[in-house]
């Protein structure tokens, strides 16, 4: 998967100013496909070049214009020619195991703080994800796509971060009992 795509989902949803656009992807597509903002202001131009994403100056009252961008038909045949795309699995990059595989070597006692923090924090992302759920889905999924597919996507990071919870309970106590 590359950025542009992934703000093009988010323009497919509704117009934004950079700004905007960076404020709501943190709190949807940033949960599980990190950029930054610079990388994202980058890449809007670029998109603008490809006849992807159109952008519109709006005057501000006692503020510079903003600019406001929107996906263009061009953009959202680019978008539906990559959703029907295969895509494999993300290769796995976990520094947590590396660090594990070497208290193999050194000692559980030099990983068993980082494994009840990544506890901890995958606790945190997971309440966050249940509460999002109850808020946003306490009737279920809905019954248009739209909402289905935001459901998903919210229930895979549910079911992530309950693996990894479970992972480091599991970590915890095979390990300090040695």
């Amino acid at each position: 998967m590359s950025l542009k795509h992934a703000i093009l989902v988010s323009l497919a949803e509704r117009p934004a100013s950079g700004y905007e656009l960076v404020s709501r992807f943190d709190r949807s597509i940033g949960y599980f496909w990190r950029a930054s903002h610079q990388q994202m202001y980058r890449e809007l131009p670029k998109l603008q070049t490809a006849g992807w994403v159109s952008a519109e100056d709006v005057p501000q009252s006692g503020k510079p214009d903003k600019r406001v961008y929107a996906i263009t038909d061009a953009g959202r045949d680019a978008l539906a020619k990559w959703l029907r795309a295969p895509v494999g699995p993300e290769p796995v990059r976990e520094s947590l195991m590396v660090k594990v595989r070497g208290a193999a070597v050194l000692g559980a006692d030099h990983v068993l703080p980082e494994i009840r923090r990544h506890r901890a924090l995958h606790a945190d992302k997971l309440a966050l994800f249940r509460q999002i759920e109850r808020e946003q889905f306490g009737d279920g999924a809905g019954d248009d796509a739209t909402g289905r597919c935001r459901y998903l996507a919210l229930r895979s990071g549910v079911l992530y971060h309950e693996s990894w919870v479970r992972w480091c309970d599991e970590a915890l106590v095979l390990l300090e009992r040695v």
